[in-house]
């Protein structure tokens, strides 16, 4: 999301919550063995009139069931964004965030994630930010050609704090 300010469409539709999934070929055979399913990421999205990180938070929670290595939220007050990130449980994030409280704004995002390119690290950890602060991305799905990308992103003075595909995103916007 972009760290701009509120819009009509959020005056319309003040409450906003999305899930987005995807599962690349090479994943589908990967079980979560405690729970029997398919291991996927998570997104959860909200704009409205409240705090978005408590709403984040219980989204997030309400996917846990898929597996995930690392979690974070991104939430925007004041066009600046503010990231929260940790490996683990979504508990952790909300022990290192007071349960959304030390994330005010009434606009963000939340992932799980279930690392394919990078360890399971705060830095690989989503949402990632663009390097002038003003972009925050998630994303689902594997980047085949990232590689390519990242190295052409870099020679034109790109910075990058992941090992992910992902952060390549961010940094195209």
């Amino acid at each position: 999301f972009w760290n701009g300010s509120a819009t009509e469409s959020q005056e319309r539709f003040p409450v906003s919550t999305g899930l987005c999934m995807t599962l690349h070929p090479s994943l589908r055979q990967r079980w979560n063995g405690s729970k029997g399913g398919i291991i996927m990421c998570g997104i959860v999205g909200y704009t409205g009139t409240q705090n978005a990180a408590p709403i984040l938070l219980e989204g997030l929670k309400k996917l846990e069931y898929r597996g995930y290595d690392s979690a974070g939220i991104a939430v925007v007050q004041d066009n600046h964004i503010s990231v929260s990130k940790v490996t683990g449980r979504i508990a952790g994030l909300a022990e290192k965030t007071d349960d959304g409280k030390l994330l005010p704004g009434m606009t963000g995002i939340g992932h799980t994630r279930w690392a394919t390119h990078g360890a399971p690290t705060e830095p690989n950890a989503h949402p990632h930010t663009s390097n002038n602060g003003r972009f925050a991305v998630v994303h689902n799905g594997i980047i085949e050609n990232y590689m390519d990308l990242r190295e052409e992103l870099t020679r034109k003075g790109y910075h990058f704090e992941s090992e992910t595909d992902t952060e390549i995103v961010v940094h195209l916007i």
